[in-house]
């Protein structure tokens, strides 16, 4: 998943799901750290979302938390609050990943554990970010990635760069929002990290609409729509079709953003009470 074959990620998490048996496995939580099923639940919610699924990811959100509070084992629980955090951010639904991650906060200061702490900081950075609390996001993750890259760890580091450098480029700092751009395409070439490797481009594009260079804007939307097509991945697909719609409808070209954004919209058969659909329907509305 992580290396961008998302759809073979998730039947992999499908298969783990399958095999599990909670009377032979469950106990093994307490033996190699975190509970198997758990495990595969949080990382599946994050793939269905990816490829589409917005209802299905929210779904194994609710099994991996409830899972892994039946378990009462707190690095399993750790486990489900960190990672359920990214698909809820991405269905729009900050008010539970906010909750969610104030545990996290709380509970890995209780277990004295900095890994957790510092990656449940990076996804409220994220959370920051993608709520309009630029100045805050920027303070979070400067402080969530010298921390984050203190432990050696480099995971999910092009989506906090990406969004790092929105958060840079909201308050005019360009020169900063570059340079997060630039450090987030060298972590996915060199660590092969692809999962995010379309919301980095449209992120990018945006960093470059803020920075008056459409043009420019315009390369990095269409890469984002080619890595999320040959990655399967419909609601990154669809992220980045309404940032190009939106630069065609600025542009006077309604009817071309319209012909782009439509299909991609009519993929989806459900997720339509959530954030980005609910967006896109109503920027159809708008170009119609």
């Amino acid at each position: 998943m992580y290396a961008g074959d998302i759809a073979q990620g998730r039947t992999h998490s499908d298969q783990a799901i399958a095999l599990y048996d909670a009377s032979e496995d469950r106990p093994l939580a307490t033996r190699f750290g975190v509970d198997n099923r758990v495990s595969a639940l949080s990382y599946r919610a994050q793939a269905v979302w990816i490829l589409g699924y917005p209802d299905l990811a929210r779904s194994d959100v609710d099994s991996a938390i409830t899972d892994a509070r039946e378990i009462d084992q707190s690095p399993s629980l750790l486990y489900a609050l960190v990672n359920v955090s990214l698909p809820l951010l991405f269905t729009g639904d900050y008010a539970t990943a906010t909750k969610l991650l104030a545990e996290v906060a709380e509970l890995a200061d209780a277990m004295g554990s900095l890994f957790w702490k510092t990656y449940g900081m990076l996804n409220l950075a994220c959370l920051l970010a993608l709520t309009g609390n630029a100045a805050e996001a920027v303070a979070t993750f400067i402080a969530g990635l010298a921390a984050w890259r203190s432990l050696g760890a480099t995971l999910n580091e092009p989506l906090y760069l990406g969004c790092l450098a929105k958060a840079h480029a909201e308050l005019d700092q360009s020169d900063d929002a570059w340079r997060c751009v630039g450090e987030a395409m060298t972590v996915i070439n060199s660590t092969e990290q692809r999962m995010w490797e379309a919301e980095v481009n449209r992120l990018a594009g945006e960093v470059a609409l803020r920075s008056r260079e459409p043009d420019k804007a315009g390369q990095y939307f269409e890469r984002a729509l080619e890595v999320a097509r040959r990655q399967k991945a419909k609601s990154c697909e669809l992220r980045a079709a309404m940032s190009m719609a939106r630069l065609l409808r600025d542009q006077g070209k309604p009817q071309r953003a319209h012909e782009l954004l439509a299909p991609v919209y009519g993929w989806f058969t459900e997720g339509f009470d959530t954030l980005d659909l609910k967006e896109a329907k109503a920027l159809l509305d708008e170009l119609a």
